[in-house]
């Protein structure tokens, strides 16, 4: 702890000298040593098993994914509320899953439509943290805080925190190397909430807006985890399928209380592209490209790939939105990611 102190009180002195080249002299010595560790261990493409075909699928998707949170930005300067943008986005999408289910029966008779009514309770619970309270919470540290932290914390935060509920739920351990990347972690989090500095930050929306986004991977976590039994008794795009559409539909009180719902009345052409990209492209066709590769190839080959999406994120926020991304944020996100792959590789 006196350790974390200090390096952050030198991390404050140095950034009211350097402002917000402070972070990079702060992460240099972890991230070099760290990132030498890291590559050591991680396998290599080429002993990983996965087609041109398939690989280019998997790029699309995480183009799709990675995307998502500035389209998001676009339609938030729309004037679209968060809960607004998230209702509409899964009450469509909701429509797109049932007609591709009721197609599904209709092609082949013996495929199962209804789960048993004793998984209904779960299939809601999944629904609420996977789609109504993450998707509102994460399109509201958006508007506050921007769509690249965003897709920082809940891209490389959740199999941190994947990984920690594991150890209580399941009862793993974990190795000294992936408690030190939860560390890493943990402080590059913290540099990307307070930009570097241990004074309270002076944009304290954005500070807000971290910190409202640090529940997206805690409820992605709990997501995963409590339909991890559920998918291996029933289809996993059947289950995505109910979990959309009861997500949406749990999203319509949160819409009336806040009398958004009349938003899709009004709606720009931007806006309604917007919500269609997000219902189709990247939960729909998303959904189907992903469990599509799953088939093919083990699933840490696939999952690998989606370390990329914050990168994409970045690339699309910076061309299309303008976003100004500082350099703490850089090094915060870097030193995120180096936890993850300590945490994620064995």
């Amino acid at each position: 702890m006196l350790g974390i102190y200090l390096l952050f009180s030198f991390s404050d002195f140095l950034q009211s000298t350097y402002k917000d080249n402070a972070c990079l002299l702060i992460v240099f010595y972890f991230s070099t040593k760290s990132f030498i560790d890291v590559t050591r261990e991680l396998p290599t493409m080429a002993t990983r098993t996965i087609s041109l075909f398939n690989a280019f699928l998997m790029l699309t998707l995480i183009i799709f994914w990675g995307s998502s949170f500035v389209v998001v930005e676009i339609a938030l300067r729309e004037g679209l509320t968060p809960v607004a943008i998230a209702t509409f986005r899964f009450l469509i999408a909701g429509a797109f899953f049932l007609a591709t289910l009721l197609f599904k029966k209709n092609k082949a008779r013996d495929y199962k439509l209804l789960v048993e009514k004793k998984d209904a309770p779960t299939l809601l619970f999944l629904a609420l943290t996977g789609v109504t309270f993450f998707f509102t919470i994460q399109y509201t540290g958006i508007q506050m805080a921007g769509p690249s932290i965003a897709a920082i914390f809940v891209c490389l935060l959740s199999p941190i925190f994947i990984s920690i509920f594991s150890t209580r739920i399941f009862k793993e351990h974990l190795m000294k190397r992936q408690i030190f990347g939860i560390e890493l972690a943990v402080a590059g989090a913290f540099i990307v909430i307070t930009r570097g500095s241990l004074s309270f930050p002076s944009n304290r929306e954005f500070f807000l807006g971290s910190l409202i986004l640090l529940f997206t991977p805690v409820l992605w976590a709990t997501y995963s985890l409590l339909g991890k039994k559920i998918i291996e008794k029933y289809s996993p795009f059947l289950v995505v399928a109910y979990v959309t559409m009861l997500g949406g539909l749990c999203l319509i009180p949160f819409s009336l209380v806040e009398n958004s719902i009349h938003q899709i009345f009004t709606m720009s052409l931007s806006s309604w592209l917007a919500i269609l990209f997000l219902s189709l492209t990247c939960s729909l066709v998303g959904y189907y490209i992903w469990f599509y590769v799953l088939e093919q190839v083990k699933a840490a080959v696939a999952s690998s790939f989606l370390f990329a999406e914050p990168l994409v994120t970045v690339l699309f926020a910076v061309t299309f939105v303008g976003e100004e991304l500082s350099l703490s944020i850089l090094a915060g996100g870097l030193l995120i990611f180096i936890g993850v792959c300590l945490v994620t590789t064995s």
